[in-house]
This record gives structure tokens, C-alpha cells and sequence, in this order.
């Protein structure tokens, strides 16, 4: 699937929810499914920097594509780090860093969150393009 299409995959899944509780509940369970990092990552150099919890990740580059795992110590936090993952894991370095991410809003999560994990969730998609770009150099 394109970045495109998983978007409204994801904006399709939480319009079946009325209120932010249940929106909540969701990411929490999503935050069960996340692909988890190898406790070898688990370290401060894959530290997140600008999250109010810890949030490790890591990222692969396997026949052209990056393949993103990670971790967090909160749950909601691995709700949403497993949303990004979603969107940006296995697909190319270009694809990631045009990604223009607007699901986010169009689902109001970024409303919905506190300013500090809204602060966070920037820092992890920032850092999840500056993979990508990290990536697309390594290949040129």
C-alpha cells in the first residue's frame, strides 16, 4: 500500500469512534501491536530527544526500503509510535520524506494531545525522515 492509502486506512478506523475515549483505548491497543525494537536498540543513541517518554527507535535499510521498529515505557506513546510506523515502514527514503503526514490532523490526534506528546509526536516523525534522508544519501 502507498503512504496515501494507509492514511485513509487510519483516518477510516478512528471515524468509527464517536469520542476521544474510545479514540484513546484504540491507540492504546494499537500500542499492543507495536513491532518492537531489539533490546539492543534500547539505547540512549536511539532515544527520541523532545518526547516527555521514552521512545526508542530504530530504523533499517532492506532492498531500498526502511524498515522502522521502536519502543516506549508509555502506552499511549507506543499507540502513536506505531501509527507512524505504519504509514512509513517499507516504503523508500523519498517516500518517506514527502510523506506530508496530514492523517495526524485530519483524525485530531495533535488536538487531542497534550502539548508536551504533541511536542514528542513531532520529534518522532522528525526523526523518522531525517532516516529517511540519512538513507537516501547513503545510496546516492
Amino acid at each position: 500500500m502507498t503512504i496515501p492509502e494507509i492514511e485513509k486506512q487510519i483516518i477510516a478506523e478512528f471515524s468509527m469512534f464517536e469520542d476521544w475515549m474510545d479514540k484513546y483505548n484504540y491507540l492504546i491497543e494499537l500500542g499492543k501491536s507495536l513491532p518492537l525494537i531489539d533490546e539492543k536498540y534500547k539505547t540512549d543513541q536511539h532515544v527520541i530527544s523532545g518526547c516527555q517518554s521514552k521512545v526508542w527507535l530504530h530504523a533499517a535499510f532492506r532492498d531500498g526500503l526502511v524498515i522502522f521498529t521502536a519502543d516506549s515505557d508509555a502506552i499511549i506513546t507506543k499507540g502513536i509510535i506505531n501509527l507512524l510506523i505504519r504509514v512509513l515502514s517499507d516504503h523508500t527514503p523519498d517516500e518517506i520524506i514527502a510523506a506530508d503526514m496530514n492523517f495526524i490532523d485530519q483524525i485530531g490526534l495533535r488536538e487531542h494531545l497534550s502539548p508536551t506528546r504533541s511536542n514528542g509526536l513531532t520529534s518522532m516523525i522528525k526523526q523518522m525522515k531525517l532516516y529517511g534522508i540519512a538513507f537516501k544519501m547513503k545510496k546516492e
